[in-house]
């Protein structure tokens, strides 16, 4: 398996068993479902990279709390507030680092992408806002509809909105581009 596919698979394995045992035996056993899986993803991060992976792992920790009070209290509120908890310490943690003026979006890009001081802290405003706006939509969606309609949100529309989100910044990632300075000549 290329590492590519094993990171996907460790990334979204949660949530598409979650959906998988939502289907088939409801919200608690989703629920149960999602945390031995998130679990096992941390773990399986460790395992082929020899490193812990802070999403995952941090991912692992708030469906084990959330999915915890879900099951012993029989009370479903909190694994569907597991996203905006998610997302909230998404978008908190690239406020920290811009406060510490260490955009960690920067370190997720690595050295993909080029950018100025000012357009990496652009680009953070703009993940921040979409992480808050997620964590937004999120409530309202649980809080307003059917588990049913919850539950495909979570697993189909919140990943739809983040690959559109993520391409809608191709185009400002692009234009901003710090380009290799290069000599003018033919370099003889």
């Amino acid at each position: 398996m290329s590492p590519q596919l094993r990171r996907t698979v460790i990334d979204f394995g949660p949530l598409l068993s979650f959906f998988v045992a939502y289907k088939i035996a409801g919200l608690n056993a989703a629920t149960a479902t999602i945390m031995i899986v998130a679990v096992l993803a941390a773990c399986a991060g460790y395992w082929f990279d020899r490193r812990l992976h802070p999403l995952p792992v941090a991912t692992a920790v708030v469906v084990l709390v959330l999915g915890g009070l879900t099951l012993y209290l029989n009370d479903p509120t909190f694994i569907k507030m597991k996203p905006t908890m998610v997302y909230g310490l998404l978008g908190g943690a690239l406020l920290g680092g811009m406060l510490l003026k260490q955009p960690l979006i920067k370190h997720l890009f690595g050295d993909a992408v080029a950018l100025s001081d000012g357009n990496w802290k652009a680009l953070t405003w703009r993940f921040v806002g979409f992480f808050l706006a997620m964590a937004v939509l999120n409530e309202l969606i649980w809080r307003n509809f059917s588990n049913e309609i919850w539950v495909d949100f979570h697993v189909f529309g919140a990943i739809a909105l983040t690959v559109l989100f993520s391409i809608s910044q191709v185009p400002f990632l692009l234009a901003r581009q710090i380009e290799d300075q290069v000599p003018d000549g033919d370099g003889s």
